[in-house]
């Protein structure tokens, strides 16, 4: 069967931030056209959904993106809560309008949850808005160690694993566990595909990028530094009118929490990097770890998409 008379795909690139996701997403999408198959592709990156957030995500400019059509970039305003619930029939709407078009859907991020949440059939844990907003008071008015001392009664492994110095979560996980669901979202021992292959072919197909892990250290080390050259204070500084420090979501981005704390006066411009840095480097080993799971996966030691399998 010839490419242009295949049914359509489902491309997924995952990886690390900083191991060149975006312009492989290109660069396939280039190749595709060549071989008589168009591509749009569709983010799968929390932070990318938002207006304005451009230097801290490392978000494509419109200028730079070869004139292939983008999707579920700016959709959201900093004060917006971006939410997976939300997220996945929004994506997997995208995905389908793409296909109907006869082209092929490259989703490209680095949010795991964000990802599996697409292309695998995924089963989100129970919520109750009011609830939460009964967690969220309590730790207005306490803090979050009475959170995590609820949650280590309810569900000690979930308190172990949750990041303690993100009370979003605190709230969620402990949400989850007083309605008797499981916190820790992952992925099922044998993940089902959203679009499984076909008699016709593979409906979906799953790239991931690695990268020595030195080597990315020091990239995502000096990119966090070009962004403070880049601008990234006056880029928050312009967010603050759109709610950026009232967004559950935005105001916490790595990066963005930083550059808030220093125009606050919280931190000098040398800590925020370092703080920056730092977190970059854990969230960077927690997506490793993520998309390793990920089975049927064609990974690549670079970026580069002549090494893609189309067959």
């Amino acid at each position: 069967m010839t490419e242009a008379a295949r049914p359509p795909q489902l491309w997924t690139i995952v990886g690390a931030t900083g191991t060149g996701k975006s312009a492989l997403s290109l660069d396939l999408a280039d190749r595709l056209a060549a071989a008589g198959r168009p591509a749009e592709i569709v983010n799968a990156d929390a932070m990318q959904l938002y207006r304005g957030m451009d230097i801290g995500t490392a978000k494509l400019p419109v200028a730079e993106r070869r004139g292939i059509p983008h999707h579920l970039f700016d959709v959201l305003d900093p004060g917006d809560e971006a939410a997976v619930a939300w997220y996945q029939p929004a994506a997997r709407e995208a995905i389908e309008a793409i296909h109907a078009r006869g082209a092929d859907a490259i989703l490209v991020g680095g949010s795991g949850l964000y990802v599996s949440s697409v292309i695998f059939d995924f089963a989100f844990p129970p919520r109750d808005d009011a609830l939460r907003s009964r967690l969220e008071t309590e730790f207005a008015e306490s803090g979050v160690a009475p959170l995590l001392a609820k949650l280590a009664d309810l569900a000690p492994e979930t308190a172990a694993a949750v990041d303690t110095r993100n009370p979003r979560r605190v709230i969620r996980a402990l949400e989850v566990a007083l309605l008797g669901g499981d916190a820790q979202v992952t992925l099922p021992a044998e993940p089902r595909l959203w679009r499984p292959d076909t008699a016709a072919g593979p409906m979906t197909r799953i790239v991931g990028v690695r990268c020595e892990r030195a080597t990315l250290v020091e990239r995502l080390d000096r990119r966090v530094e070009q962004m403070w050259a880049d601008g990234l204070l006056d880029e928050v500084r312009a967010l603050i009118p759109n709610r950026l420090e009232q967004g559950k979501t935005a105001s916490r981005a790595i990066g963005y929490a930083q550059a808030l704390a220093q125009l606050r006066g919280d931190l000098s411009e040398a800590e925020a990097i370092a703080e920056t840095q730092a977190l970059t480097r854990r969230y960077a080993r927690r997506q490793v770890s993520w998309f390793k799971r990920y089975p049927g996966v064609q990974r690549l030691d670079s970026p580069d998409a002549e090494e893609i399998e189309f067959a």
